[in-house]
């Protein structure tokens, strides 16, 4: 199955843009005051606080069930799950991977939630990826 990452989509067709450019915009606002070179942890901390700032609304270490003909076989915890409506997953990668997309459009299938961000903070700044749930 295909996975939707950034493209060149009008403002019109996004899902949740303003929400979407809030997240986005808080990653950079963390990463522009820290800098390159702290764990995923640090980064996570610090989007926290940054969402706090901006008013917006986000459960941390959200549990995802994996179903398997009504039983759970496995579970997933995402970083964060803004407003009901994004998951977001954090990286500290040197290279961007598919492997992440994947793990994201799982979380998505898990929690029934349309749109993920995956924020990768790498040395070289913040890279995202926009990764659709088409089954919704």
């Amino acid at each position: 199955m295909p996975i939707k990452t950034n493209n060149t989509n009008t403002n019109k067709e996004l899902v949740f843009p303003e929400l979407s450019y809030a997240i986005v915009g808080a990653a950079f606002a963390v990463f522009n005051s820290l800098g390159p070179g702290h764990s995923e942890k640090v980064y996570q901390n610090a989007l926290a606080k940054e969402l706090e700032k901006q008013g917006v609304n986000y459960k941390r270490e959200v549990f995802i069930p994996v179903q398997y003909r009504n039983e759970t076989i496995a579970k997933y915890f995402a970083d964060f799950v803004v407003e009901e409506k994004i998951i977001v997953e954090l990286k500290v990668v040197k290279k961007l991977g598919y492997t992440h997309a994947r793990q994201v459009l799982g979380y998505l299938q898990g929690a029934g939630i349309r749109l993920g961000i995956l924020v990768y903070f790498t040395e070289e700044g913040v890279k995202y990826r926009r990764v659709l749930n088409s089954h919704l």
